[in-house]
């Protein structure tokens, strides 16, 4: 059941009311310099009752193209709502964001630092405040994510199965790929869970890079949760795509048996076949080929676009069955 936003939402200390936009910066901590880092809230409230979503991205500073599709949220409009209010953040790390970096300052990954502590470390104490200040009255999280280093994701919606709300909600956002995947302790996500408030996590893409299709897909999505809840304006269907989504259940990772220089053969999102040629490693001297071929069939939903591997790297990450699933690899 998505809850609706209380009458008078405060977030960070402020009142914001029905009818009003608000931006509001969230001041967590100085660079050495003494500057000032600020991350800026955009709120926006129907003067009509409904529900507060709350649209995230860039948890991990590298990864841009969820920033990208949070961006477009609010360059479209589409962060305006029919009913009930939006909140948008596009940039949760900052830091990492200014730096290029996928972690805080201080070396941990924000997204293994929830609910944090107010007197712990740098990503702790901004964690402890994104929940005991912005999260109270949230109905839903929608966070937008990317595949780590060079590893590139097939757009995908990650969401416990035993969340029925969230369940929905990753049917209705329509991404390509569904998979069922564990909640990760000390995540966002698995914050959200314990206080009761869905939520969808979107990967697609790849760190320090911006795909338009990942984004697009990712746009889509967000346009058809806020038509669903009944908070998209008609004019705004223009960015929604109908297109089903397959659920997976389980996946594996393939690893390279050799280490040199990598070529996958297939694209991103297609189904192989069990013992399909997809890639090949070579050496840098003309001396060595071999041949990747594929350890089962399923859906490749992750390729490792790295041009060097080593032996033992995750080079595919491929489903197993694609029924009715129960929980799948996670690794945002």
């Amino acid at each position: 059941m998505i809850k609706d936003c209380p009458h008078e939402l405060v977030i960070l200390g402020e009142t914001i009311l029905p009818g009003e936009e608000r931006t509001i910066n969230f001041n967590m901590a100085k660079l050495y310099t003494s500057s000032v880092v600020e991350v800026p809230v955009i709120i926006n409230r129907s003067k009509e009752p409904g529900p507060l979503v709350f649209i995230t991205g860039g948890i991990h500073g590298d990864e841009v193209n969820g920033v990208e599709v949070v961006r477009q949220v609010l360059v479209k409009n589409i962060h305006k709502p029919k009913r009930g209010t939006i909140m948008c953040m596009p940039i949760l790390n900052i830091f990492g964001f200014l730096n290029g970096e996928r972690e805080f300052p201080d070396g941990r990954d924000l997204n293994r630092m929830f609910p944090g502590t107010a007197a712990g470390s740098l990503a702790s104490r901004f964690a402890h405040k994104l929940v005991t200040q912005m999260l109270g009255d949230v109905s839903l999280c929608l966070d937008f994510h990317t595949g780590g280093a060079q590893r590139f994701n097939a757009a995908q919606i990650r969401v416990d199965p035993s969340d029925t709300d969230s369940l929905t909600l990753a049917r209705k956002f329509g991404a390509p790929f569904t998979i069922y995947s564990k909640v990760i302790k000390k995540s966002y996500r698995g914050t959200a869970a314990v206080r009761g408030i869905p939520y969808l996590l979107f990967e697609g893409g790849k760190s320090l890079n911006s795909d338009k299709e990942i984004t697009l897909q990712g746009l889509s999505g967000v346009c058809h949760v806020l038509d669903h809840l009944g908070m998209l304006h008609p004019q705004d269907r223009d960015c929604m795509r109908d297109q089903p989504t397959i659920l997976v259940e389980k996946t594996r990772w393939m690893r390279a048996s050799y280490s040199g220089l990598f070529h996958p053969k297939v694209p991103i999102g297609r189904w192989v076949d069990r013992n399909e040629y997809i890639a090949t490693i070579t050496d840098p001297f003309g001396k060595f080929r071999h041949k990747v071929r594929s350890k089962n069939a399923g859906w490749l939903i992750c390729i490792n676009e790295s041009p060097l591997v080593h032996q033992g790297d995750a080079i595919f990450h491929i489903s197993t069955q694609t029924s009715e699933p129960s929980e799948a690899e996670d690794s945002e």
